[in-house]
């Protein structure tokens, strides 16, 4: 046998190696659905009222304020009054714990950047604290929920302007003190209030969600999938991204059919234990995953998931999936809605003590 045919029959199984290595990369994509609420309420329960009240001492203060009108619980309708759900804020004082002078050491420089001495600079530090409370109660007097907005265990500190003269730092506070209460206040009580938003919200609100997400797909041009594969990825991109959370999902699952049947199509032509057909599997199956989590098919997910498992290249994110998977499906069960698309309008929900009472979503 010539030499050079030798060195070409050694160099085959590492041509066929190279040939059967995939690349795979992550398509990031964007897609909107509405958020259900994780706290089961009476499913008739859709208007709220917001009620503030604030201490004799503060009174002044918040009367330049208002803040039950930065609370927003998005897909419910809110009342002045008589609501299925009263949100009761309760703002406690902000009191100053200590009051001192600070200093600060600065050099002073030349224009070449030599330090040529030092100054000192004085400012008076006031650590204060806040604290505020809301409780949830619904129209019939049951409790709800409690929520802790500031708690006095949390130190704030205020640092006046800084001085060159220890004696204008010290009587800062004094001769400012109503402005600057009234300033640190209100970042006080904004705070708590968009704290309490965040919460009620995230407990019993439909917010629209925009999330970023991606899916894996092939990178090696080689490969006899790339360019099938890349085509599909792009598809579903395009429907994925039209999805909004007003809109029923179904036209969205019967123009990803074609889509799901490719990646199915996917693991059953590549049903060896190598490296490259696992690998191969494995994007097959966490893109349909992900399909069926932004499809609210919870259990159609756990199936990928547990075919993400079952398929060992990597096991973390199948078991990550059927956490998703279980997530959803409690969610779904809380909230007695099957689905994270559909639109809201708040105007169509009356009080419990109003007429023609509106029931549904």
């Amino acid at each position: 046998m010539k030499p050079g045919s030798l060195v070409l029959l050694l160099l085959v199984p590492i041509i066929m190696s190279a040939q059967k290595r995939v690349d795979l990369d992550r398509y990031h994509f964007t897609v909107q659905y509405r958020s259900l609420p994780q706290i089961r309420l009476d499913s008739t329960y859709r208007t709220y009222n917001v009620e503030v009240e604030g201490t004799k001492l503060m009174r002044p203060f918040l009367r330049e304020m208002a803040p039950e009108n930065s609370v927003v619980l998005e897909g419910w309708r809110k009342l002045d009054n008589n609501g299925h759900l009263t949100i009761s804020v309760r703002l406690e004082d902000m009191l100053p714990e200590s009051i001192s002078v600070k200093q600060r050491i600065e050099n002073i420089t030349n224009r070449l950047g030599q330090v040529t001495g030092t100054r000192i600079l004085y400012y008076q530090e006031v650590v204060y604290t806040f604290a505020a409370t809301a409780s949830i109660s619904d129209y019939k007097g049951m409790h709800v929920l409690d929520e802790v907005l500031a708690d006095r265990g949390y130190k704030q500190v205020y640092n006046s302007p800084e001085f060159s003269f220890k004696a204008l730092a010290e009587g800062y506070f004094s001769l400012n003190a109503l402005t600057i209460t009234n300033n640190l206040y209100q970042s006080c009580v904004n705070r708590a209030m968009h704290f309490l938003r965040d919460r009620l919200n995230d407990d019993f609100g439909f917010k629209e969600v925009t999330a970023n997400d991606y899916v894996w797909v092939i990178g090696s041009r080689k490969d006899p999938e790339y360019t099938a594969n890349r085509q599909a990825i792009q598809q579903l991109s395009v429907v994925l991204f039209a999805m909004n959370a007003d809109s029923s999902i179904a036209g969205a699952r019967k123009e990803l059919e074609p889509i799901i049947q490719y990646f199915e199509s996917v693991k059953k032509n590549y049903t060896s234990s190598s490296r490259h057909d696992r690998k191969i599997r494995y994007a097959s199956y966490y893109n349909l995953a992900v399909l069926y989590y932004y499809l609210d098919d919870p259990q159609l997910m756990m199936n990928e998931a547990n075919g993400l498992v079952l398929n060992d290249f990597d096991k973390q994110d199948g078991k990550a999936f059927e956490q998703s998977a279980t997530r959803l499906k409690d969610l779904f069960r809380i909230s007695n809605i099957n689905t994270r698309h559909f639109s809201i309008n708040t105007m169509a929900f009356k009080g419990p003590y109003e007429k023609d009472a509106v029931t549904s979503k």
